[in-house]
């Protein structure tokens, strides 16, 4: 319409026409218009004029699309353009290509793809980079490699899609591969291209060479690089390196503390990482939800439930992610607060496999494993699928409540049921599951059975089962095939040199004395932490370097003579047999958990459970002690050893006198 008027305007002067009157019919006036230019050569500029407005009106329409995220409106204005053999601007396309990433639509991107490449069309190097990263996160690397083999002008931002794509996919020498070839092409990588290639080291040569290559370019300061460094450093246990990269230089980024804080938490380190976390508190840094979780893990390493109580009041500043809740409840069920945890639990709006699995590991693990198989059920009902971690919690579950059909039915129809094959561990809980139940002789089937070799804790599990039905012989097969894998288990040794003495089996006794100095083998001395008003107090059998040693150990000989008035005896079998009478007795007198666990009964009110963390596994004697004294002094003391949760009350200990 607005063409022919301006058509109109133009003409009429030329030849000497006066319109009228009302405006005759528009097919009328464009007849006589083109009738008109046919003589005068104003036909073609006409027609172009006509042509080019067509042409912006569909560009418009297109573009007005793609900003609007309409994506099937996008594709037909698309199809109009290629009809016409039009095309839009770089940008554009790239929006289209968003719409098209945002919906998961792979065909229609590939048809973006085709479009821009077609009738010999060459697009700008930015839609090209822009198209080969639409393939990435489609996860079509082919297609990516493709594209990108075709481009005849590839920049760093080509390259570094490329290398950060291979090394997010864990396909890491075609990563460190493409950073060679982009050098031999003479483009500099960036600071994104460092921290991509970064995470795809698994060499900490290559890693080394990596670090000289960003400090020759001056890209160690950057935030991007200085973190994937400390990650990857982290990643590879080389916490010394990690914290060198940090303390390098002033730390002006959130992102930067978080990596070197996670770094420790993940390693299982959570001293440093919890003294990294108060140093970035005096900096004045305030911490975001990445801080929070990895502290919160940090704290669970550790069992210390008032700390990780105290980073609780931090997260609620915040709104709680799944991650950061998932922490909160793994850090509560780890210090043994499932009261605490299932509250978490419950009042989560979204939860995943995960959250489910670390409640009904909890709760196995704590030693109420009805309640960790009624959580297994809600979680079916609830539609999400278990995986490997949540059938071990279940078959624990069932060995800790002695479950043997749910067990076996559970493991057996484990790959029909949920698509999971068992694993060592899973075998473990089996082995556990009959050892309970002095199914001795089909535990040792069930190992020789394993479609994988069954490690040292595979056996350790059995031996343990030994040890509370008194199968002796048995036993000593166990502790040798330990031995065999793992020549350096002191406490295995041990325990075979006992096996061997209350068997008067003593030239073998003496044997296996000379094996271990021979082999340098030392007994892990027993360290035992208990937190108190925040604060934590370690214990170390033999150690007296605490101030308040003597008032403990003369609270814990009271302790002793309270307990032998009800029938306590210390139980010998649990120390080492080159030991005689009362010599026997003292030596367990100063177990480091009897130290812990009387210093909490000098420091804490009645009321508060005693909660102790150890690095070894509880011994008979001491958990005989344990449940003795919470049933005189009516208290609650909770024992976390490198094995189970022992909840001891009103004298009964959860873990049902087996672990």
């Amino acid at each position: 319409m607005k063409s022919l008027l301006r058509f109109k305007a133009k003409l009429a002067p030329v030849y000497g026409l006066v319109f009228i009157g009302p405006s005759p019919p528009l097919f009328a006036l464009g007849h006589l218009l083109q009738h008109l230019c046919c003589y005068s050569g104003v036909a073609t500029q006409w027609q172009n004029e006509t042509g080019s407005i067509k042409c912006n009106d569909m560009l418009n329409e297109f573009t007005t699309y793609c900003y609007q995220r309409d994506l099937p409106r996008a594709m037909k204005a698309l199809n109009s353009l290629q009809t016409h053999k039009i095309w839009a601007d770089a940008v554009t396309y790239s929006e289209l290509i968003k719409c098209c990433l945002a919906r998961g639509a792979v065909e229609q991107g590939k048809r973006v793809h085709q479009h821009v490449f077609s009738n010999g069309y060459e697009p700008k190097t930015f839609l090209v980079n822009t198209l080969i990263n639409m393939y990435v996160k489609f996860n079509m690397l082919d297609q990516a490699q493709a594209l990108f083999d075709q481009m005849s002008d590839r920049n760093v931002v080509s390259w570094t899609t490329m290398i950060a794509a291979y090394s997010s996919a864990k396909i890491n020498n075609k990563a460190l591969e493409f950073l060679i070839l982009m050098l031999r092409d003479g483009v500099r990588p960036n600071m994104f291209t460092y921290s991509s290639v970064l995470r795809a080291c698994d060499d900490l040569s290559n890693l080394r060479q990596l670090h000289c290559s960003i400090l020759k370019v001056g890209l160690e300061s950057d935030v991007f690089v200085r973190s994937a460094l400390i990650d990857v450093y982290s990643k590879m246990g080389q916490l010394e390196c990690a914290l060198c990269t940090f303390n390098e230089m002033v730390t002006g980024d959130l992102v930067v503390w978080n990596s070197i804080i996670g770094g420790f938490a993940q390693n299982s380190d959570g001293d440093e990482a919890l003294t990294l976390f108060k140093r970035m508190k005096r900096a004045g840094f305030s911490s975001d939800q990445s801080t929070l979780t990895s502290v919160l893990r940090a704290c669970t390493s550790l069992a210390l439930l008032e700390v990780g109580s105290q980073v609780h009041v931090h997260v609620l500043k915040f709104q709680r992610d799944l991650i950061l809740n998932n922490a909160l409840l793994d850090m509560y069920c780890k210090c043994g607060n499932l009261e605490d945890s299932h509250q978490i639990f419950t009042r989560m709006i979204e939860k995943d496999v995960i959250s489910w699995s670390t409640m009904i590991i909890g709760c196995a693990q704590n030693g109420f494993s009805r309640k960790a198989l009624e959580l297994f059920k809600e979680m079916k009902v609830s539609g999400i699928k278990p995986n490997y971690i949540t059938v071990l919690g279940v078959l624990f579950a069932c060995s800790h409540a002695g479950l043997v059909a749910d067990g076996q039915y559970y493991f057996r129809s484990m790959k029909k049921l949920f698509g999971i094959d068992p694993g060592r561990e899973h075998y473990g809980c089996m082995v556990d599951l009959l050892g309970r139940s002095g199914k001795l002789d089909e535990a040792v089937k069930l190992i020789h059975e394993m479609e994988c070799e069954p490690d040292a804790v595979t056996w350790r599990t059995l031996l343990g089962a030994c040890r509370v039905h008194r199968k002796m012989d048995l036993a000593e097969y166990a502790a040798k095939q330990i031995i065999k894998l793992d020549p350096s288990d002191a406490g295995t040794y041990i325990l075979l040199s006992n096996i061997y003495a209350h068997t008067h089996k003593w030239e073998d006794v003496v044997d296996l004395r000379k094996s271990m100095r021979e082999r340098g083998v030392k007994k892990e001395p027993g360290c035992s932490w208990v937190e108190v008003n925040k604060q934590i107090h370690a214990f170390i059998m033999g150690d007296n370097s605490h101030p308040q040693i003597e008032e403990i150990k003369k609270e814990l000989n009271q302790i002793i003579w309270r307990l032998k008035e009800v029938g306590y005896v210390p139980d010998t079998n649990f120390v080492l047999q080159d030991l005689e009478g009362e010599q026997m007795e003292d030596s367990l007198l100063y177990h480091s958990e009897k130290i812990a666990v009387s210093f909490g009964v000098m420091s804490l009110s009645r009321e508060k459970t005693i909660r102790i963390r150890k690095n070894l596994r509880i011994c008979g004697d001491c958990h005989l002690f344990a449940k003795l004294l919470a049933q005189i002094e009516r208290r609650s003391i909770v024992i976390r050893d490198p094995i189970r949760y022992h909840h001891f009350q009103d004298g009964i200990c959860s873990c049902g006198d087996y672990w």
